[in-house]
């Protein structure tokens, strides 16, 4: 039988920098490959490369590990189909997954067990067009749409497409200013005297281990 496989460019132990779980011990398996080509990208070396893993294996190397909390990454983990079949496995083992995508692939066969925080596509990223609306009423309450802010066209941008599409009532929003663009105070000013049921997020993992950290 032919063994199931992943591209992966790597699998490494650190403190989950975003979402809900930030701060929490998190291994995180990065998938090779993306469709999009976002300007603020922090994960370029994923686009390319990587090895051929099999999924059993991949699930040994996460086990060795001492938490349950995985976080499934890229690139963009859903262009790679097994991505869908290695989440399963890991929640029916009793890890707590989560899946960073950039809401570009439908997310309707996804575990709904795995916690998806999708990325909808700002302004400044010039991949706005490849936002999948059809994706936002497969979210969960325990899921998270996650706008990454880097001028005030963006926030003004993501205010009126939370209203549009009333997210507010769909899932948890998190607003993450672009590294080295926009200054986290100047995004929680802006947060704060627009009255969004929001929450302000900031790349802890950039905090603790400096820019150039991959996770």
């Amino acid at each position: 039988m032919e063994k199931l496989t992943l591209r992966i460019s790597e699998i490494f132990y650190s403190i989950q920098g975003e979402s809900s779980r930030s701060g929490w011990p998190t291994v995180f398996v990065r998938l090779t490959g993306c469709p999009l080509r976002c300007t603020y990208c922090d994960t370029t070396h994923a686009f390319k490369g990587g090895k051929n893993r099999d999924i059993d294996d991949i699930i040994d190397k996460i086990s060795a590990f001492k938490t349950p909390y995985v976080t499934v990454t890229g690139g963009e983990p859903l262009a790679q189909p097994n991505c869908r079949l290695l989440m399963k496995k890991l929640c029916d083992l009793g890890f707590l997954v989560s899946l960073e995508t950039s809401g570009a692939l439908d997310i309707k066969d996804v575990d709904k067990r795995v916690m998806i925080v999708l990325d909808l596509k700002t302004p400044s990223s010039c991949e706005m067009d490849k936002n999948l609306l059809s994706n936002i009423p497969l979210l969960k309450p325990s899921d998270q749409i996650k706008f990454v802010i880097g001028d005030r066209q963006d926030f003004e941008w993501s205010k009126e497409t939370i209203i549009a599409h009333d997210l507010s009532n769909c899932c948890e929003l998190l607003f993450s200013p672009i590294w080295g663009t926009l200054s986290p105070a100047e995004l929680a000013k802006w947060l704060l005297d627009s009255g969004l049921k929001a929450r302000l997020q900031v790349q802890l993992h950039k905090i603790i281990w400096g820019e150039n950290t991959r996770r």
